[in-house]
C-alpha cells in the first residue's frame, strides 16, 4: 500500500443550531486514508455519515478540528476556493447518478473540464479525455445516447466516467450501488474493483453490509464519533472472486 496519506481529520467537529439548541453531527472524529485504499464508512441514520462525506467532499467546512487532503489543510478555505479542489481533485459518484438529462453521455463526463480553471482545456482534448473515460467504463458506444436511453447500472458507470475525466486524488462515492438492481449493483462493483487496482483511492458511504465487504477496510461512525475501524485484510479479495461468481450465476445472493 502506498503509504502517502490522502484523507486525515483530527478531531473533526460540525455543530448545527444556535444558542442553547447545538447538535454535533461531528464529535471529535479522526481518520486517516491512504493512497491506493478502497474504504467503506458505514454507520445507522444520523450517525455523521453524510455530513462527514460532505466535509470530505470539500461541500461543508468543520466547525472546529482539521481536514488535510492530500497535504493541504482546506479546513477553512472560502467556498471558491473548495469548489476549485472540488472540481480539481476530487471525484464524485451519487446514488442518483446527477446526469443531466438534456445532454449526450460524452456531454455529461466532459462537463467537469468545462468548469476546470486552473487548466485550459480544448475542446477536441475535451471529447477525447471523456471518451478515453467512457471507454475505461465500458460505455465507449453509449457515448451519444441520452441518459434516459441509458439503464441504470451504464447510467452509474456514465457518472464513474465524469469522476475519472479530470484524474482526482479522491473518488468519493455515495451509496453508489442504492438505486440499482442486485446484478447492477455487482457490476458498479466490479468496476470500483477494477479502478482501486489500478490505484485509484475510493471512499464510499454504504448501509448495506455486503457492499461495504467488498471493500478492504471499513470505517463505522456513531453519533459523530469513530465506533470502529478495522481491515477486511483478504476477505476483501475473496469477496471479489465470489462477487465473480455471483455475476456469472446471473446475480443471485
Amino acid at each position: 500500500m502506498n503509504e502517502k496519506t490522502i484523507i486525515e481529520t483530527v478531531d473533526l467537529k460540525k455543530i448545527y443550531g444556535m444558542g442553547d439548541v447545538l447538535v454535533a453531527a461531528l464529535d471529535g472524529l479522526s481518520i486517516r486514508i491512504e493512497a491506493g485504499e478502497f474504504v467503506s464508512i458505514m454507520g445507522p441514520s444520523g450517525s455523521g455519515k453524510s455530513t462527514l462525506m460532505n466535509i470530505l467532499g470539500c461541500l461543508d467546512r468543520p466547525t472546529e478540528g482539521r481536514y488535510i487532503l492530500d497535504g493541504e489543510d482546506v479546513s477553512h478555505l472560502d467556498k471558491v476556493a473548495l469548489a476549485e479542489i472540488r472540481n480539481r481533485q476530487l471525484g464524485f459518484v451519487f446514488q442518483s447518478y446527477n446526469l443531466l438529462p438534456r445532454m449526450t453521455t460524452l456531454e455529461n463526463v466532459i462537463l467537469p473540464m468545462v468548469y476546470q480553471r486552473v487548466v485550459a482545456v480544448s475542446a477536441d482534448l475535451r471529447q477525447e479525455k471523456a471518451m478515453a473515460a467512457l471507454e475505461s467504463v465500458g460505455l465507449a458506444d453509449r457515448a451519444r445516447h441520452l441518459p434516459k436511453e441509458l439503464s441504470g447500472g451504464q447510467q452509474q458507470r456514465a457518472a464513474i466516467a465524469r469522476a475519472l475525466v479530470n484524474d482526482p486524488v479522491l473518488i468519493l462515492a455515495d451509496e453508489p450501488t442504492g438505486n440499482l438492481d442486485t446484478q447492477s449493483s455487482y457490476e458498479i462493483l466490479e468496476l470500483l474493483h477494477e479502478l482501486h487496482e489500478r490505484g485509484r483511492t475510493i471512499v464510499m458511504v454504504t448501509h448495506e453490509a455486503d457492499i461495504a465487504e467488498h471493500t478492504g477496510r471499513v470505517i463505522h461512525i456513531r453519533d459523530g464519533k469513530l465506533d470502529a475501524d478495522h481491515s477486511n485484510g483478504r476477505k476483501a479479495g475473496e469477496m471479489r472472486l465470489k462477487l465473480r461468481e455471483t455475476m456469472a450465476n446471473g446475480g443471485e445472493r
